[in-house]
C-alpha cells in the first residue's frame, strides 16, 4: 500500500454504476466529492411506499375503533374526536419518521423495525399526554386507550405481512443485491453457504475479491467469479454490477485502507458492509469508546446471572404451563397414534447433558421402533453429519407415525415438562448426548454454560441441514447474546420453520 494516491484500487477512466450513468475519472480527483445518488431499486420503492400507505390505514382504523368504542355514532359532542381520524394516521407517520422506523437499514429483516414502531407508540402517547395536560383538553381515555394500541398493533401486523412477501420474492430470486465479497477464501466460501441457504437476507454474493486473485480451497464449491486481489475492487464493482461490497475481517484491511474503499464506492453509490468477527462474538455487548481520540471497541461480560435470568426462569415456566394446557388435546391424540400403529410406550426418555454439564433426563414421543438402539451401529457408515452427530435424511429405524411427528416437531411437545421442572429453557442450545459432549472442544462445551432449549437459533436457522460447525456456531452465538427480546423473536421464528418442515429428520 502506497500514500502517494487518493487509493489503493485500480480506478479505470470511467466507471459505470450500472445503472444507465458513467463518471469520469477528472471528477474523482477529491475524495469522497463527486458522489451521484442513484434512485433506490423499484421494488425497494414500492416496499417503502406500501408499508407506508399501511401505517396510514392503520392509524386511520385505530381511530375509527377508538371513535366508535367511545361514542357509537356521530353527535355534536363527538365532533372533535371525529378529526382524530385524520390526525391520528398523521401523527402516527410523523412520529414513526422520527423514530427512524422508515430507514433501509432498519427495514426487511431483524427486528430493529419493530422496536422502532414500539418507539413509534411511546412517543405517541407522551405527545398526547402532554398536550392534553399543557392546553387542558378533556382527551377521552377510553378514546386514547383503544386507538393509539389499535393503531400501533395494526402497523406491526401490517409490516409483518410486507415482509413475508418480501422474503417469499427473495426465495423466488427477487428483490436481491448483487454482492461483491472481499476476504480470504475460506470465510469468503462460509459467507456464501449461509446467504444462499437463508435467501432472506437479500444479499447474492456474484464475485468475490481475494488475496491471490484466484478460487481456491473450498470457494471452488460454488460457482463464484473471483475478479482478482484486494486491488481490483473498484474495478471489479463495475464488472459485475455489484450493489453492496461486503468486507470480511483481514490482516489487509486496517482504517486506512476501509476508508479509502469507502471513498471509491461512493462514486457509484455503492453499499459497503464490513463484517466484523467481534460482531458475531459479541452482539450488542460491544460499543466504541473514545481513549485519547482513538476509537476502542469495548466487550462486555456475558451477563448469565442477575434479573435477567431470573426473569428467563419465569418466563419459561409460565411459557411451560400454558402451552401444556393449550396443547392437551395434541398430547391425547398423539399419544393414541403411536399406540394404535406401534407396539411400546408413547414416550421415550434418555439421558441429556443441561447447564453446567448436570446430566437430566428428556422427554419426547416415541418416533422410532422399539430396536432404534441396537440398529444405530449398523446405520453409522451412512451418517450424514459432519460431526458428532448422527443424522439421517431416511432413517429406517422412524415409524411412519414418528416421520410426521418430527416433521411438525410434535415429537418434541413433552420437553415442555421439562422445561417446567426446570432442566431445560423454552430457547437455548441444543440438548445434547453425553456421547457428545464427550467429543466436545474445549470451545464447544461453551455450550454447556446455559440450559439447553427446545428451540434455538440452529433450529429456525436449517435444523438438521446444517452442518455441525454451523450448528456450533449458531449455539455459541446464542450463548453470547442471549436476551429476552431475542427468545421471543427465535420463538416466533419457529412456528415459521414448523410450519416449514425443512431440515426436519
Amino acid at each position: 500500500m502506497t500514500n502517494s494516491g487518493v487509493s489503493d484500487y485500480e480506478i479505470p477512466s470511467q466507471i459505470s454504476s450500472g445503472r444507465g450513468r458513467v463518471y469520469s475519472v477528472n471528477s474523482f480527483a477529491v475524495p469522497g466529492t463527486g458522489r451521484r445518488q442513484s434512485k433506490p431499486a423499484p421494488w425497494q420503492r414500492r416496499y417503502l411506499w406500501g408499508i407506508v400507505s399501511t401505517d396510514i390505514l392503520a392509524g386511520m382504523l385505530g381511530a375509527v375503533a377508538g371513535f366508535v368504542t367511545r361514542f357509537g355514532d356521530f353527535s355534536d359532542h363527538s365532533r372533535i374526536y371525529a378529526l382524530g381520524v385524520v390526525a391520528l394516521p398523521i401523527l402516527w407517520i410523523a412520529l414513526l419518521g422520527m423514530s427512524r422506523a422508515f430507514e433501509t437499514r432498519y427495514l426487511f429483516v431483524g427486528t430493529d423495525e419493530y422496536q422502532r414502531v414500539v418507539r413509534g407508540f411511546l412517543a405517541i402517547i407522551a405527545v398526547v399526554a402532554v398536550v392534553s395536560y399543557a392546553l387542558e383538553i378533556p382527551t377521552s381515555r377510553i378514546f386514547v386507550v383503544i386507538s393509539i394500541p389499535t393503531t400501533a398493533l395494526l402497523t406491526i401486523v401490517f409490516r409483518f405481512c410486507w415482509r413475508k412477501w418480501l422474503h417469499g420474492e427473495r426465495a423466488k430470486g427477487n428483490c436481491l443485491k448483487r454482492v461483491l465479497v472481499v476476504g480470504h477464501e475460506l470465510p469468503t466460501a462460509e459467507l456464501v453457504a449461509q446467504l444462499s441457504r437463508e435467501r432472506y437476507h437479500g444479499l447474492k454474493v456474484v464475485a468475490a475479491c481475494v488475496p491471490d486473485g484466484e478460487a481456491r480451497g473450498s470457494l471452488l464449491d460454488f460457482h463464484i467469479r473471483v475478479c482478482g486481489g484486494f486491488e481490483r475492487i473498484a474495478g471489479a464493482v463495475e464488472e459485475v454490477d455489484a450493489d453492496v461490497v461486503l468486507v470480511l475481517t483481514s490482516p489487509e484491511f486496517d482504517g486506512t485502507r476501509l476508508r479509502r474503499l469507502s471513498w471509491d464506492l461512493e462514486r457509484c453509490d455503492t453499499e459497503l458492509i464490513v463484517a466484523s468477527a467481534m460482531v458475531d462474538i459479541g452482539g450488542e455487548r460491544t460499543s466504541i469508546r473514545p481513549v485519547d481520540g482513538l476509537p476502542m471497541l469495548h466487550l462486555d461480560h456475558v451477563r448469565l446471572t442477575g434479573v435477567r435470568r431470573w426473569l428467563k426462569e419465569c418466563t419459561d415456566r409460565v411459557g411451560a404451563a400454558l402451552l401444556i394446557t393449550f396443547l392437551s388435546p395434541v398430547f391425547l391424540v398423539t399419544i393414541a397414534l403411536i399406540r394404535l400403529t406401534s407396539s411400546g410406550a408413547a414416550f421415550y426418555c434418555q439421558e441429556r447433558i443441561g447447564r453446567d454439564g448436570k446430566p437430566f433426563t428428556i422427554w419426547k414421543f416415541r418416533s422410532m421402533y422399539l430396536d432404534a438402539s441396537r440398529r444405530l451401529a449398523q446405520l453409522q457408515e451412512q451418517n450424514e453429519s459432519d460431526g458428532v452427530l448422527f443424522k439421517m435424511r431416511e432413517d429406517p429405524r422412524v415409524t411412519p407415525v414418528g416421520t410426521y411427528l418430527r416433521r411438525l416437531s410434535i415429537d418434541e411437545l413433552p420437553q415442555l415438562f421439562n422445561v417446567l421442572k426446570g432442566d431445560m429453557s423454552l430457547v437455548g442450545p441444543r440438548p445434547p448426548l453425553p456421547t457428545e459432549v464427550a467429543a466436545y472442544s474445549p470451545d464447544v462445551r461453551r455450550r454447556l454454560v446455559v440450559k439447553p432449549g427446545m428451540t434455538g437459533l440452529w433450529q429456525v436457522s436449517g435444523r438438521s441441514d446444517l452442518s455441525w460447525d454451523e450448528a456450533v456456531r449458531l449455539d455459541l452465538r446464542y450463548v453470547e447474546n442471549w436476551t429476552l427480546s431475542l427468545d421471543f423473536v427465535i420463538m416466533l421464528r419457529t412456528v415459521t420453520a414448523v410450519m416449514r418442515s425443512r431440515g426436519a429428520y
